[in-house]
């Protein structure tokens, strides 16, 4: 009997080995996986970059010759091209158109030249100072007859005038024959069959260097009575009494205008020239009396 209990006790032990012993706990579950991370916001997009803005231009000092009577109003448009040039300094120098190509042709420094005549222009171009293809017409003037504050002579008309120097009754100032003006002037008289050297002698004439000295002589009551361009009378404010026609100067009274040929800065002078013909700048010209061509 304690045999078979022992047996027994045996065979109980093997099925339990048999079986794998004790069964194993449970691992616990795997944590769940973490989302894939979503990827970093889109920067915006950079808005491309502009371009580089254009280097503004060098300074440039513009040297430019111009006849007496153009002073006032090319000192006004001066001022209106700062705004359209303004890295473009201009320097003016008024005087005689006569004056002024001799200065030029001694080697002046210039760099556009605007003349009351086409004379002083032809000469220039004739000895190769004009650049090709710059010139132009750009203004037409008139002469006038202008009487000093008051009107001492009673002069009314050129017909008037001309009996008055033959008279000696009148002192009648003009320029010099190498200004404009005076070579109009010179044409005048012999319209009208008068000499002026004999005038001249007889002390019924006066001369200026240019237009501004004759209009300062009858300005002043120097003079009676002057020759002078139309603008330049409304400029002083003198009393035109008559107006010359072109038959008796001449020819029409034409301005022309050109680079020179010995400019440095033959781009920027033409520019200038070109803003000449531009509304603003006739706008100054015709309200002091010029036309355009």
């Amino acid at each position: 009997m304690k045999t078979f209990i022992l047996v027994l006790a045996l065979l109980m032990t093997l099925g339990v080995a048999a079986c794998g012993g004790e069964a194993p706990s449970e691992a616990p579950p795997a944590a769940p996986a973490p989302p894939p991370a979503s990827p970093p916001p889109a920067s915006p997009a950079q808005p491309p970059a502009s371009p580089e803005s254009p280097a503004a231009p060098d300074p440039v000092e513009l040297i430019v010759f111009a006849a007496a009577s153009m002073t006032d109003t090319l000192l006004e448009v001066a001022e209106l091209y700062k705004s359209a040039a303004p890295h473009v300094t201009l320097v003016f120098n008024f005087d005689s158109s006569g004056t002024l190509k001799t200065q030029i042709e001694e080697g002046a420094d210039v760099d556009l030249f605007v003349s009351a005549a086409q004379r002083q222009m032809n000469e220039l171009q004739d000895l190769d100072f004009v650049l090709q293809g710059s010139r132009i017409n750009i203004l037409e003037n008139k002469v006038a007859l202008v009487v000093a504050p008051g009107n001492p002579k009673g002069i009314t008309n050129f017909n008037n005038l001309v009996e008055a120097l033959q008279g000696g009754d009148v002192l009648m100032a003009m320029g010099n024959s190498d200004v404009p003006v005076g070579q109009y002037t010179i044409e005048i008289l012999k319209y009208f069959d008068l000499d002026e050297d004999a005038l001249a002698r007889s002390g019924v004439i006066t001369y200026g260097s240019n237009v501004r000295e004759v209009t300062t002589q009858v300005t002043e009551s120097s003079v009676d009575v002057g020759i002078v361009y139309a603008t330049d009378a409304f400029s002083t404010g003198l009393a035109v009494v008559d107006t010359a026609t072109a038959e008796m100067c001449g020819g029409q009274v034409i301005y022309p205008a050109a680079v020179m040929s010995v400019s440095a800065n033959a781009a920027e002078a033409q520019a200038f020239l070109d803003y000449l013909l531009t509304p603003p700048a006739m706008a100054v010209f015709e309200g002091v009396g010029f036309s355009p061509v």
